[in-house]
């Protein structure tokens, strides 16, 4: 659980994904996930073309394609194609469902109060930032104490607990076996309309965290900026994924290591 004021949102939005080993072309591009991310994509919709011509040749024009094909893309598909996992939504006339939004919003509002409490930890902290994982531990903490609930830590593929990346906590409705993912965010007031980054997903092979068939849920904190040395939080939204739509804004990267290579260095300073 994130906050993001500084990376503004181009024509597309930063979505990050990944692939099966057997999609990867060769070896160098296993580096960069987002390249990855767009041969896939760029894959799956991309009409056949010539064997003649390289995939990365046909790749790089249709990325230029942003405004078309890389914007609106329902969250829900990305989950299923990367995941294999469908994003189920929440009825609303659906008895089961409607209890447990009811117990998740009434911790909510608890939540919000024991932040809110001078004694909370998160008052001492000089960046909001830093407050993601009392919100979490929090969250785990009293979801657990739900009638009909259990909380935890999603699990990756290799069966390892692992705090960062989406999402951020699994909880489990015993009565139904139903399984709901929720990620908490915090946002300033005044921001709630801003084209700031402030979603991203990066699903990898390993350390996947969406193991089920699942209600993705986002639940927003909004906040005042910290005042006479407390933070206050104003409001929560829950907000159910199943039909969010993001997008794609693929990235070729590289780390030290792959600039300073001793052959591609032609002067240096003098020693």
């Amino acid at each position: 659980m994130t906050e993001n004021y500084q990376t503004p949102v181009s024509q597309s939005e930063h979505l990050f994904l990944a692939v099966p080993a057997r999609w990867i072309f060769n070896t160098g591009m296993r580096r960069s996930l987002l390249f990855i991310a767009a041969v896939v994509f760029f894959a799956r919709v991309l009409p056949a073309q010539s064997p003649e011509k390289n995939p990365i040749d046909q790749l790089i024009p249709w990325l230029l394609r942003e405004n078309g094909d890389l914007r609106e893309i329902p969250f829900s598909k990305v989950i299923a194609d990367t995941t294999g996992k469908r994003v189920l939504a929440i009825d609303p006339k659906n008895g089961a469902d409607q209890r447990v939004v009811k117990c998740i919003s009434e911790v909510l509002d608890e939540v919000m109060k024991r932040m809110n409490a001078p004694e909370s930890p998160v008052q001492n902290l000089a960046r909001i930032n830093e407050a993601s994982s009392h919100f979490e531990d929090l969250l785990r903490e009293l979801l657990n104490r739900a009638p009909g609930l259990r909380c935890d830590f999603p699990r990756t593929s290799e069966d390892r607990v692992q705090r960062s990346g989406y999402p951020d906590l699994r909880v489990w409705d015993t009565a139904t076996n139903r399984i709901f993912y929720l990620d908490p965010k915090l946002y300033a007031a005044g921001s709630r309309d801003s084209s700031f980054r402030t979603f991203y997903f990066e699903p990898k092979i390993t350390t996947n965290k969406v193991r089920d068939d699942a209600v993705h849920l986002l639940v927003g904190f909004e906040h005042e900026p910290k005042s006479a040395g407390r933070w206050t939080f104003t409001r929560w939204d829950l907000v159910d994924l199943a039909h969010f739509k993001v997008r794609l804004k693929a990235e070729f990267q590289g780390s030290n290591h792959d600039i300073y290579r001793p052959e591609a260095i032609i002067a240096t300073s003098a020693k």
